[in-house]
């Protein structure tokens, strides 16, 4: 089931997600979850905060742009990592970055061309693997999300410059949401 992408100025996003020691029912639920949901808003990665939920819990995809041949290593898409440590980052790749989260702004962001990831599966397995090209740029995308940091702080002066205003709108229409008084299921039933 698609789960509603919470956007900028949502609290939730610059909270560090909880390192999750125990694979529930409730966890396997939230990334498949999280795997539709990403599915659906046509991205290659999403965190747990980006769904409300403040959680080291990842799923990353770069098939829908890159050629399954292209990804080295060979990785199972969709990949659901928990508690990812990222490490090793050598080189530097500069390329146009987008936020589910933030929509309607792209920049050029600078990240590490190769890192290392390692993380727990949903079967309870550490895995590690080293990374190049869009996959090292989503993984530490998404692990910036597990960590409260948004892409946007990656930007450089001038660029985030360029986007204040559009920020800004997005942040008080966020604020409003979340000011808004939810109607209890009481005060829906009529007698």
């Amino acid at each position: 089931m698609a789960l509603e992408i919470v956007k900028y100025g949502h609290p939730v996003l610059r909270e560090k997600g909880k390192r999750i020691d125990h694979v529930t029912a409730d966890i396997r639920q939230l990334a498949a979850d999280m795997i539709a949901t990403m599915y659906a808003a046509e991205g290659v990665g999403l965190a747990a905060q980006q769904v409300g939920r403040p959680l080291m819990l990842t799923v990353i995809d770069v098939t829908p742009t890159e050629l399954p041949w292209t990804i080295s290593p060979k990785l199972p898409m969709p990949l659901v990592l928990l508690n990812p440590v990222l490490s090793h980052p050598q080189g530097e790749q500069i390329g146009s970055e987008g936020c589910l989260s933030v929509p309607e702004v792209n920049a050029p962001i600078r990240r590490a061309e190769q890192v290392t990831v390692r993380a727990r599966t949903l079967d309870g397995k550490d895995i590690g693997f080293d990374c190049t090209g869009l996959l090292a740029r989503a993984a530490q995308h998404e692990m910036d999300h597990l960590n409260g940091v948004l892409f946007i702080d990656r930007m450089d002066a001038a660029t985030r410059a360029s986007f204040a205003g559009k920020l800004k709108k997005m942040q008080k229409e966020t604020e409003a949401t979340l000011d808004k008084p939810r109607k209890s299921r009481r005060s829906l039933v009529r007698l």
